[in-house]
């Protein structure tokens, strides 16, 4: 029967992470189809650079509490274990969302919110981590890297034992990672947009 709840709540956070906020935003304001300006991507970076500041703000506080919301159930239901699974599968919704051509996000903000619920003291160092990374280098791409690896390190050293946890959190920053390819292609050449820069 645990099963069912598990699959149940899988299929609930993968729905209801597919509900592409910044498309919403940029349709409600007007603005241009994210899937094809920018990174073409429809999370809060692309929606920074390419509609300003008030709908990215918008659209990071969206894909955080969509995600949120099955992982705190999760955890209510399920515990731990219930928490990864309803983070994990709402961040997928978010990058490959059902109801919009399976093309969403790279899933930073969401997974921000499930870093949170499932190992928090990890998190909030990431955070400061990140934050600071970006403020830097104004490379949003580069700190949400460094947020997703220090979180993988910090995890498997403080949960070694915990095989799931470990291949829960190596998902989590392979995901984020492999959504960044192309911005690793663009650090690497020297041509990565920068906090400010608009991006046609």
């Amino acid at each position: 029967m645990q099963i069912l709840y598990y699959i149940l709540l899988a299929l609930g956070a993968y729905l209801c992470g597919s509900v592409s906020t910044g498309i919403l935003v940029s349709k409600v304001m007007h603005g241009p189809n994210l899937r094809e300006v920018g990174s073409k991507n429809t999370g809060a970076s692309n929606v920074l650079r390419t509609m300003g500041v008030p709908a990215a703000a918008i659209t990071f506080v969206g894909d955080i509490l969509k995600a949120l919301i099955p992982c705190v159930i999760g955890k209510a239901l399920l515990g731990l274990n219930g928490a990864m699974i309803g983070g994990l599968f709402a961040i997928l919704g978010h990058n490959w969302p059902v109801f919009f051509q399976f093309k969403g996000g790279k899933g930073v903000a969401s997974t921000c919110a499930v870093m949170l619920v499932c190992f928090w003291w990890q998190a909030i160092i990431c955070y400061v981590v990140a934050i600071s990374t970006i403020a830097v280098t104004r490379f949003i791409s580069l700190g949400s890297m460094v947020l997703v690896s220090l979180y993988a390190i910090l995890v498997i050293c403080s949960n070694p034992g915990s095989w799931l946890a470990i291949l829960w959190v190596l998902l989590l920053a392979g995901l984020c990672i492999w959504r960044h390819r192309a911005n690793i292609g663009r650090l690497l050449k020297g041509n990565e947009a920068k906090i400010g820069q608009k991006v046609k």
